[in-house]
């Protein structure tokens, strides 16, 4: 019952946000409510969601001051060179700009955060696709599919498919190298391909004209830079990602912190330092509101027991003599299966039942992990409503969540197809 009461409200959530029924805020709070209330849960409901947003603050403060963050520090004209020095590289060439944003993001996800990857990967890049009016849904998606095929060793569902199996990471992931460079292969093509639609579609002679005019800052934005502290922020910045890759510092103090050195140093005056928030008050709460929905929705879940259910009802119901094929209908499946479950319910829940199935006949359980690692929460988090970095994407690029979901999850399912017919070609696992 409440493995089916859970599908029902996964799959009622994503029709509301894809079709734009309802905003993710209301759906997020609204549809799991109603679905513990339905299973019997009454007032205890309550203690679900406030545990859900108790684990989400962490995230939502880190989300909320990264914003105020990168906002300030983009006022006073810190990535101004960074700009600049890809428009010469690129021009006002689509093709060069996508394919710029996915080594970029590439590059950016070798510390394996999904959310750092975004933060610094959308607002380097959305000057570009502002000031050469390109569709922002295309810097989300190709942003996305540079963090969910580059899964690394010590990424999350890595480091939870080894703890399950009782693997080495390295005995899991060295296989799989071949096979992402094929995935991210994939993400250059579709990168590009994505870049030529977006020539054909703004035509040359439009992009001719924006390039006269695409470093032409208003009077207000002049005064808001501040050359003469252009180091003193790039240190700042540094210092920042640098104690966040690390580990050393939590990311919500870090950004806490740093958004203060960003205004003390760049506006000293009190009610300079007001404007600047007042000025990016907006997306910071309207993100933060929705990633505390998010955690109401996942604590609902989490605690009502739907999700631990939803996924010991897909283990099971895998037929004994099927096991064999696990590996490759795991792979084909992983990237949807994060719509419906959160690593730690997958991961810790669902494929360690899938791996004991697999092996009473003699398919090794490494190659079901191998499967999951191919889409469940790599290519599969940047749309899933389960994860806080996916609506943090889509709003820092200044799209609906559901139009990202659209626009995205098919490109994302295709790598994670691709990826896996070709470790069947490989032999990591069989067909």
């Amino acid at each position: 019952m409440l493995a089916l009461l859970g599908l029902v409200t996964v799959i009622v959530l994503l029709a509301l946000i894809m079709s734009r029924l309802v905003s993710p805020l209301a759906a997020l709070v609204a549809v799991p409510t109603a679905a513990a209330l339905a299973g019997g849960f009454g007032l205890q409901t309550a203690q679900f969601i406030v545990t859900g947003v108790q684990q989400t603050a962490p995230v939502a403060a880190m989300f909320i001051f990264a914003i105020l963050f990168f906002g300030v520090m983009t006022d006073a004209g810190t990535l101004d060179p960074l700009v600049d020095g890809i428009l010469r590289a690129v021009g006002t060439k689509p093709a060069r700009i996508v394919v710029g944003t996915a080594l970029l993001g590439l590059l950016v996800h070798l510390d394996g955060s999904g959310a750092v990857t975004f933060l610094v990967t959308v607002p380097a890049m959305l000057p570009l696709y502002d000031t050469l009016r390109m569709d922002k849904r295309v810097l989300a998606c190709v942003a996305s599919l540079a963090a969910g095929v580059n899964f690394l060793p010590w990424t999350g569902p890595t480091l939870r498919a080894s703890a399950a199996l009782h693997v080495s990471t390295t005995e899991l992931f060295r296989p799989l190298i071949p096979v992402q460079l094929i995935g991210l292969t994939f993400v250059g093509i579709v990168a590009y391909a994505l870049g030529k639609r977006e020539e054909r579609r703004l035509g040359s002679s439009a992009l001719g004209q924006m390039a006269v005019s695409v470093r032409r800052l208003t009077d207000e934005q002049q005064a808001l830079r501040r050359p003469g502290r252009f180091w003193i922020n790039v240190a700042v910045t540094l210092a920042l990602m640098a104690a966040m890759v690390s580990g050393a510092v939590d990311p919500a103090a870090a950004f806490m912190v740093g958004t203060v050195a960003a205004l003390v140093l760049n506006y000293p005056a009190a009610d300079l330092q007001r404007a600047r928030i007042e000025a990016h008050a907006k997306p910071a709460l309207t993100m933060g509101s929705i990633l505390f929905a998010a955690g109401a929705f996942t604590g609902i879940m989490k605690g009502s027991g739907m999700l631990g259910a939803m996924a010991a009802a897909m283990a099971h119901a895998v037929p004994p003599a099927a096991a064999r094929h696990v590996p490759f209908a795991l792979g084909l499946a992983s990237m949807p299966l994060s719509l419906l479950f959160d690593p730690d319910s997958f991961y810790l829940g669902a494929l360690p039942v899938l791996a004991e199935a697999g092996q009473a006949l003699q398919v090794p359980s490494i190659q079901i992990g191998q499967a999951a690692l191919l889409g469940q929460m790599t290519t599969g988090f940047p749309v899933s409503p389960l994860t806080p970095a996916a609506f943090l994407v889509a709003g820092l690029a200044g799209i609906e969540f559901g139009a990202h979901q659209r626009y995205t999850a098919p490109f994302l399912f295709a790598a994670s197809v691709v990826m896996t017919i070709a470790c069947v070609i490989l032999g990591v696992f069989p067909l």
